[in-house]
Parts: C-alpha cells; structure tokens; sequence
C-alpha cells in the first residue's frame, strides 16, 4: 500500500460527467473506438485529480450508469426499468440472482492502477443500500419475498470483486452506505418498526462483505444524500449520535463522513467513534456555487482537531460531485474545490511540522 502524508487528500468517489462521457455510458454497445474514448476520459479524470494535488483519487466513477445499478454487471437477476415515481431510470431486482462473469469492477481497478501515480480507492455499493433501492415489494416478490434475502446474496458477487481488486493492488476499497446514515433522522427511524435492528443489519452486511481480506485498506462513506444540494431533495438531518453504536462495530478502518452539513460536523458524536477509525472528514461543501477556500477548510479541520488526534484525520468532500445520473455540475469548479482542498492540508501538515 502507499504511504500516505499526514492530512492525504482525497475524493469520495464519484466526479462530473462531461457530455460525451454520457453518451458513451448510454450507447447500446461499444467498438474498439468508443473504448479507447472512454480509457481516454477516465485518464484526464485522474489527472484532474492528481493536478489539483490529491494523495488518493479515483476513476470519478465514469464507467458505471450508477454506483447502485453497477451490481447489475455483476449478477444476471436485474431489470432495467423506469421508475414511475419519478421518471428516473431504475435498476430492480426480478429474478433470483445468478453469478455474470466477474470482474467489471476490477477492470475498473486495473485500469486505474495503470494510470494513477496518487493513491488509488475503488467505490462499492453496500449491500442493504441495494435493498432499499433495488428491491421492491410487487415487481421484486416472484424472486425475494423478503427484501433481506436479496440483501444477502449481493453478498457475494461483490465479495468476489473485492478479491480481484485485492490482487491489483488497490489502496482502499470505499463501501458507499448513505442508508444507514439516513437513521441519524427521527423522521426516517419512525418510518422503521425497529430502526436499529435496521441499521444492525446494514453494519452485519457490510462486515459479511469485508470478512477474511487483508492487504487493503476498508472505508465506509456515510452521508445523508448531499446530492440532495444539487437535486433539490431533502438533506436528512441529525447528528451521528443515534448510530454510533453501529458504527463503532463495522469492521473496517475507515469512515468517511459528512462535515459541513449541519448535524454532522457533531464533534461530540465524533468523538466517541472507535479510536482505531481513520476519519475522513467531509470538509469540502459539494454544494453547486458554493465556494471553497484553503482558509475555510483548514478551519473545519482545526475544529476536528480540538477532539481527534491529528493522525486520524484525512480530508475529503462531504460526498461525490455526482451524485445521480441526473445531476449537473461544473467540472471546472470542482476542480478548483480539490485544488483548495489539498492546498489545505499542505497548509496543515507545515504548520504541523
């Protein structure tokens, strides 16, 4: 694994899609031309990353129609579908899912490695996330009565993803759960007859995924939909109080969190998180026009410090700069947003010396 500075930077996962990259996501099928075009994106989102002075970056996710519907590569069971409550396309579970050929991730993977010079991280979906957004009672109940059980067989092809990435050679595996984060909410835990029993079985399916690797690094994002500041949806309130007991069980060495969102910048809560947890902060506002600067993101920083040792603490946006195939963001923007990031822990890490 690579060394890391103290402070290394970071993304969450996902970056911008410029326009042709959308067509060529939505092309039927691909010809050797239409994969070197992509190989060819996928390179300038790397150098984007590493331009703007990141220590750990990603391929932005440029390759996958959605970081939920991605499990559709990987098992034969799914359905591609419109969603009538809102138009938007919908992956659904409908039959019993079957193994496909693995490796759509790790090609991901590979090809990463291959270009990056930083630290690299590759992104997975957690397995009770897909539940909540794949599964569904009528058009899902020939194959999975029960949403749990469909929950449980996403274990394995993504288990066999993390094996093959494993072998590449990659830093961090990210398992993206903003299900679980949303039970900060009051509104969200009274819509659940046991919400804790709920979030133990997201942290009891996200340890399944992980159990029995070494050799790589494990991370948990953890947000409250702050894609909702580009769609216009809720942002889910709260601090982490009513999920640290489940968060302190997950069986990974990282988590990567919200900061500048109200409710999660709680360093109360923060503070009473397992000491082993390297903590990614969320100190960079994804937040369309929003800008950031070096001295305001040193600033977030500094409060963390007051409560969490400063080897503990790695920087990153508060969630990706994409979040949904709908979502229109400034490629440019972003780029600065990074730059600002990591002139910030440079700033951090001279001024500690």
């Amino acid at each position: 694994m690579i060394a890391l500075p103290l402070f290394p930077a970071s993304v969450v996962g996902s970056l911008p899609r410029p326009q042709h990259v959308r067509e060529l996501i939505d092309k039927a099928s691909w010809d050797e031309a239409d994969n070197h075009a992509m190989d060819a994106a996928v390179r300038y989102a790397v150098s984007l990353q590493e331009m703007a002075g990141l220590d750990v970056v990603t391929d932005g996710e440029w390759r996958r129609r959605s970081y939920i519907g991605v499990i559709a590569e990987l098992a034969h069971g799914f359905a591609l579908e419109v969603n009538l409550a809102d138009g938007r396309p919908w992956t659904v579970v409908t039959e019993k899912l079957s193994p496909k050929e693995a490796g759509f991730i790790a090609n991901e993977a590979k090809f990463l490695k291959s270009v990056a010079r930083a630290g690299t991280k590759i992104t997975l979906p957690a397995p009770a996330l897909l539940g909540e957004r794949l599964w569904h009672p009528v058009r899902s109940r020939g194959a999975y009565p029960n949403r749990d059980d469909f929950v449980r067989d996403c274990v394995e092809p993504l288990r066999r993803e993390i094996e093959l990435i494993r072998r590449i050679g990659i830093d961090i595996v990210q398992i993206d759960d903003p299900h679980l984060c949303l039970f900060v909410d009051p509104d969200v835990r009274r819509g659940y007859e046991d919400p804790d029993r709920a979030a133990d079985f997201a942290v009891e399916m996200i340890n399944a995924l992980v159990d029995g690797f070494s050799g790589i690094k494990f991370a948990v994002h953890l947000c409250r939909r702050a894609g909702a500041r580009v769609r216009g949806e809720k942002h889910h309130a709260g601090t982490y109080g009513p999920i640290l007991a489940q968060l302190n069980r997950l069986k990974v060495q990282h988590l990567t969190m919200e900061f500048t969102a109200a409710g999660a910048d709680d360093l109360e809560s923060l503070g009473r998180l397992r000491e082993d947890f390297e903590l990614g902060l969320g100190v960079v506002d994804v937040t369309p026009g929003e800008k950031q600067t070096p001295e305001q993101i040193v600033a977030r920083v500094d409060r963390a410090l007051t409560r969490i040792d400063a080897k503990r603490i790695t920087l990153n946006p508060d969630c990706g700069f994409a979040p949904g195939s709908a979502a229109r963001v400034d490629l440019d923007e972003v780029y600065l947003k990074l730059s600002a990031e990591a002139e910030a822990a440079r700033r951090l890490r001279a001024r500690r010396g």
